[in-house]
């Protein structure tokens, strides 16, 4: 079994891609090479690992061999669609934090934390969840196994990054503009961002929900292993640059109080429960960034209903939510010593 691996990352260039490449480093994962991709804008830029540089390759259908072992993609959909299955073919493990493979029944839908027993040697692709799947579930599953959930309400505040890095210059831009006494004209999302919320992530469906309400709802579902499993969600765009927020109730089968609740939680690994209200202390986007916990808080019986809690979840939507959740997915295939010797 290989103790190194030999690495690549497709969309090394955007928001998502260079906190994969900095996690590697921070993480000590065990990169043997490591070989960047992204499309021609990119190709040639240098990107500093491990105190040297390694320059992006342009991706193309010919960019891998058998001398990658795993690839992280964060280059969208279409990206995925396409050069996955060609990774995969030469049985390269491919994490893809795209929506492109969640939903399909052959792929394995990964929180380490929870269901990496979901992964098989087999199953060369596997999916990243939705970032605010992610931190959700981190704190679903735990309750769950004590008090089976029957229904979660659930609604998102969510940062510019998790639009990529031109909404982050976008919010930037409309906050100086706005200081200055110009207009603005948005372009990456619908209306102006800055001082302002914004109710649709996504494009809206066919049932009113836009396309991030409904990743949750079936993603959710999936992790949890669980079909019956009745979930509203409400996304909501917020002008903060790092760290999804979410207020979430959830109604159990069982009795389950909040002072229950939060010793689950506290052992829960991941997961940092801070909930002191007296002393204004709970979770905070600016206090998650740059953070790998999920951190919970404002945990409370829900009073409208017999057997529900309310709570406050925040994560840094960059690393838990994306790049640290597909690093650690790499990190349980290599316990699991599903990297052979016979591809080298």
């Amino acid at each position: 079994m290989r103790q190194t691996l030999r690495v690549g990352v497709v969309g090394a260039s955007g928001a998502v891609g260079r906190r994969m490449v900095s996690i590697l480093e921070e993480r000590n994962f065990p990169v043997e090479s490591l070989r960047l991709f992204a499309s021609v804008r990119s190709e040639g830029k240098p990107v500093p690992f491990r105190g040297s540089m390694v320059r992006i390759e342009r991706l193309t259908p010919d960019s891998f061999d058998r001398n990658i072992d795993l690839l992280f993609f964060s280059a969208g959909t279409a990206i995925s669609r396409e050069y996955a299955p060609i990774a995969a073919k030469l049985g390269i493990f491919v994490v893809d934090n795209s929506a492109c493979w969640r939903m399909d029944e052959a792929v394995p839908l990964v929180v380490p934390e929870l269901n990496a027993d979901a992964l098989r040697p087999e199953k060369k692709i596997i999916a990243n969840p939705n970032c605010s799947t992610i931190q959700m579930v981190c704190a679903l599953y735990p309750l769950h196994l004590r008090a089976r959930i029957k229904r979660v309400i659930v609604s998102t505040y969510q940062a510019v990054s998790g639009a990529g890095q031109k909404a982050i210059v976008e919010l930037e831009s409309q906050i100086k503009a706005l200081a200055e006494g110009n207009r603005v004209n948005p372009l990456v999302f619908a209306h102006q961002i800055a001082h302002n919320l914004i109710p649709q992530i996504d494009v809206f469906l066919e049932n009113g929900y836009t396309k991030e309400e409904m990743k949750m709802i079936n993603e959710t579902r999936k992790i949890m292993g669980d079909d019956s499993l009745m979930i509203t969600a409400t996304c909501v765009r917020v002008p903060v640059y790092i760290g999804h927020s979410e207020a979430v109730t959830v109604d159990f089968a069982e009795k389950l109080s909040a002072a229950q609740a939060t010793e689950i939680l506290k052992s829960t690994p991941g997961v940092l429960v801070i909930d002191e209200p007296n002393k204004s202390l709970y979770p905070l986007p600016i206090l998650a960034a740059g953070r790998d916990e999920v951190f919970v808080g404002r945990i409370r019986k829900d009073l409208s209903c017999e057997n529900g809690i309310s709570f406050w979840i925040v994560s840094d939507n960059l690393r838990k939510g994306a790049a640290l959740n597909a690093v650690q997915i790499g990190e349980s295939l290599l316990r699991k010593k599903y990297f052979s010797c016979d591809r080298i």
